[in-house]
């Protein structure tokens, strides 16, 4: 087979299904309430997200694909704020608005990165007008659609999903289908499924070997009148089955897992973008694979870019990115804000990196698309720490901060501060990490008046470069 290559990622893809909001709410937590055996979380931090659906569909805007998102929401603060958070990760949306149900949401509880408490606010929205979902649906797929993604989180938006199959067969466009539950009879005539292992194993049965997955499989491909079937399995990566063909099996391209949250999405969303541009079915599985690998490698919900599935489908296993100076920087941050990426930045001398470092960096990272990294210059560091600092130069010290998966660029800069380099880059967030306040952060006036915000981060306790440092130096005594 030739070598992979990304397609030019033109073709339209209607994603249709349960669109929700995930809202992260964060926090201290030092205290029991009075009023039960319950912690009590100070929130200080607050953000919102695109689930099920939305997701999805935010996974094919992020290669550069148009894409149009069908899905039911309610009359309400939610539905305003999903629909934003989509829009503006340029997908067209065609919501249907109804005071019957509220915006699916689950609003998540956390401190220290631990959540605490799930609080979901959803009613099922099967019994609103199937005659809406079907026209919006036509509506979306009206202009050169090449492929249908039905994404079903067992809300109730597909509660027709029969009758769209039907409507994507008479013009002849293929659906691609992220299952839910166990009824998979409701997704026949579909042109795939991509359900993981468990979800697969929940219909067919228990599987003992690659040999009795693809039997099962092509029985399954039978039973459902389907032209393929892909799934996923984790850390066994992902297999193929087609009728008549010998089955793929994929091996995972994941170097580290920091969080699977959202890789289904990616695979459906990557897969159906390739198909869409004229890829092979495998092909286009090939690249979801290497997709799929990115995301569990970033914190939270994420999506792949163009520029690292090529890098990991070059073998040079690294995105766009790394060391990089302020001049070559500057033209690229103004291309990523263009494709409506959300851009992260932070500085620091991180001399001597530590746990603490890497652990504030993740979450850092976590919170946008890019996350940029501003170092102190050895002479920078001298003016800060005094002439025995810093221990490690300023190169090694970059090199470092770019092996980190969950770092994008790293930029030096000769200042004291970089709130000149703050102000070339107006990054979407700043982040400091620490007891700082939001009103002392250097940047602070400049980002918040382009309309950016300012993220405090707290330190993991028990990690500092100066108590390093003393304790080598009392070593040696």
């Amino acid at each position: 087979m030739p070598a992979l290559s990304i397609p030019a990622f033109d073709g339209l893809v209607a994603v249709v299904g349960d669109v929700m909001l995930d809202r992260y709410w964060s926090g201290p937590c030092s205290r029991i309430s009075p009023e039960a055996p319950v912690p009590v979380v100070k929130i200080a931090k607050h953000e919102d997200r695109a689930g099920g659906a939305a997701n999805v569909a935010i996974n094919i805007t992020a290669l550069g694909a148009p894409c149009t998102l069908v899905g039911i929401v309610g009359e309400d603060e939610a539905a305003q704020k999903l629909k934003e958070l989509v829009e503006e990760k340029q997908v067209v949306t065609n919501f249907i608005a109804s005071p019957q149900v509220p915006t699916i949401t689950k609003l998540r509880i956390l401190s220290r990165n631990q959540q605490l408490l799930r609080v979901d606010f959803e009613e099922r929205c099967a019994a609103i007008d199937n005659g809406r979902m079907l026209q919006a649906l036509r509506q979306s797929i009206r202009e050169n659609c090449k492929v249908i993604i039905c994404s079903d989180y067992g809300k109730g938006a597909l509660s027709s999903i029969q009758q769209m199959i039907a409507i994507a067969r008479e013009r002849e466009i293929p659906v691609l289908v992220d299952p839910k539950g166990t009824d998979f009879e409701r997704y026949k005539g579909a042109y795939m499924l991509t359900p993981n292992l468990s979800e697969f194993e929940a219909v067919a049965g228990k599987v003992k070997d690659e040999e009795d997955l693809v039997k099962k499989g092509l029985k399954m491909i039978s039973d459902f009148e389907l032209t393929a079937l892909l799934v996923t399995r984790s850390e066994d990566g992902m297999s193929l089955i087609r009728p008549g063909m010998e089955a793929v099996h994929l091996p995972t391209h994941a170097r580290e897992v920091y969080d699977v949250t959202g890789a289904g999405d990616t695979v459906i969303g990557v897969l159906g973008a390739c198909l869409a541009s004229g890829l092979s079915l495998q092909a286009s599985c090939e690249i979801a694979n290497h997709a799929a690998g990115i995301v569990v490698g970033k914190l939270g919900t994420s999506t792949a870019s163009p520029e690292e599935i090529n890098a990991e489908l070059s073998g040079t296993g690294r995105r766009e990115g790394g060391v990089v100076s302020e001049d070559e920087l500057l033209p690229i941050v103004k291309r990523l804000k263009a494709q409506g990426k959300k851009i992260v930045f932070t500085n620091g001398c991180f001399d001597l990196l530590h746990q603490g470092h890497v652990d504030y960096l993740q979450q850092a990272r976590a919170l946008g698309d890019v996350l940029i990294i501003g170092v102190n210059s050895d002479k920078s560091v001298q003016k800060l720490k005094g002439p025995a600092r810093p221990i490690v130069p300023l190169a090694n010290r970059m090199g470092l901060l770019a092996a980190l998966s969950c770092v994008d660029f790293v930029v030096p800069f000769e200042e004291e501060t970089p709130r000149r380099l703050i102000g070339k880059i107006l990054p979407d967030i700043l982040v400091k990490g620490g007891d700082y306040k939001v009103e002392d952060v250097v940047g602070r006036e400049e980002v918040e008046k382009n309309g950016g915000e300012v993220i405090i981060i707290p330190f993991t306790a028990g990690f500092s470069t100066t108590a390093i440092v003393q304790k080598i130096k009392e070593s040696r005594t």
